[in-house]
């Protein structure tokens, strides 16, 4: 695709609305509404070493308005302009967890949903995890859980965890780095 021309319906805090004119593959013409988003860096805290048998990591429960009540989800939050995504990682751990990592691992980028949103999420892995204090932001409203592996497989079995970027760092870690 060729983008031909943008125009902004909306700018607002967290993100843009704009429409934009582009060039398809077999060479036709048509606009599309796009939310343009920043970036956002999310991460999977292990209290315990990943690869021990059953070890604790750290979720939380947030309240989400789109969601209609509170979710599980790991610690996130949006890129601040020109921070690169592993230090907005540490960031939103110590700011939303109170823990700070010792040791951070990428895991892999993903698009959370690119039919409408150009946004990506960097994705970690967190360990040689240090208890601070949390510094969550005044519209943050979360509570902190320590959960054994198991348990958190149990929750994405049953449809608790339902959150994307939490269920990728999730399965992507169980995938790749604990099976075997």
């Amino acid at each position: 695709m060729t983008l031909l021309a943008t125009e902004r319906i909306y700018g607002g805090r967290v993100v843009n609305l704009e429409r934009d004119t582009v060039r398809f593959p077999d060479g036709s013409v048509g606009t599309l509404e796009m939310l343009r988003h920043p970036g956002a860096a999310a991460v999977l805290p292990f209290l315990d070493d990943p690869a021990a048998a059953d070890p604790r990591v750290v979720l939380i429960r947030q309240f989400r308005h789109a969601a209609d009540g509170f979710i599980w989800e790991v610690p996130a939050g949006r890129l601040d302009p020109g921070e690169a995504p592993d230090a907005c990682a540490r960031r939103e751990l110590e700011e939303e967890s109170g823990y700070r990592a010792g040791a951070l691992r990428p895991l892999t980028t993903i698009y959370t949903t690119p039919g409408f949103t150009d946004e990506r999420i960097h994705l970690f892995l967190a360990h040689d995890l240090d208890e601070r204090e949390h510094h969550r932001e005044p519209d943050e409203f979360m509570e902190v859980h320590r959960v054994r592996w198991s348990d958190v497989l149990a929750r994405v079995r049953s449809g608790e965890i339902d959150d994307g970027k939490t269920l990728a760092a999730i399965l992507y870690v169980q995938a790749c780095l604990r099976s075997g």
